[in-house]
């Protein structure tokens, strides 16, 4: 049951939120004119240099948790962890915490969340080629930096505790037989 309101939840956020979870289609491009110089696709081979092959679903620091990362445009970076809760009021809930600020360059990431029961995170790393061959095998991409974990006491002190991390990508689902045009 918990797992169905958490589902509930996390899809009715990604449904409100004004954040693009998908690649924009691609742009329809006029044809050339007779005599112009006609340039030849690009091949699957060919990354794309604008991050947004970063995006999806990577692991967290608990069996279960997850952290969604979604590169946008101009290196700007939407998402959220889900994690259990460690409060007295959520301890054991599953707790989506929000980006407050979020940002790619090239294959470097930092990001903040929004404060949620006194606990926030920050993280700065790269993305790196993990040892999965294709995106539809886990860990083709891997994320590794620092992870600071931030804490507001009932005194007000804030404490923090950094660790190094290593989260995997989730395998990209594959496309469905015949949905090809």
């Amino acid at each position: 049951m918990k797992d169905l309101c958490r589902m509930v939840v996390v899809a009715a956020a990604l449904i409100s939120s004004p954040v693009s979870l998908f690649p924009a289609t691609q742009d329809a491009k006029p044809a050339p004119k007779s005599g112009d110089a006609v340039s030849k696709p690009a091949s699957a081979d060919q990354i794309p240099s604008d991050g947004k092959r970063y995006s999806g679903m990577y692991t967290f620091l608990k069996e279960g948790e997850y952290l969604q990362i979604t590169v946008e445009d101009a290196g700007q970076v939407a998402g959220f962890i889900s994690r259990y809760g460690d409060g007295g009021s959520d301890k054991g809930a599953f707790v989506d915490q929000f980006f407050k600020n979020g940002k790619v360059d090239g294959n470097k990431l930092s990001f903040a969340t929004s404060p949620l029961h006194a606990v926030w995170f920050e993280f700065k790393g790269v993305f790196e080629r993990g040892e999965g061959k294709t995106p539809d095998e886990e860990a083709y991409y891997v994320l590794k930096g620092t992870l600071t974990e931030s804490t507001t006491g009932p005194d007000k002190k804030v404490s923090s505790q950094a660790q190094s991390v290593e989260f995997k990508m989730f395998p990209q689902e594959a496309e469905a037989p015949g949905t090809k045009n």
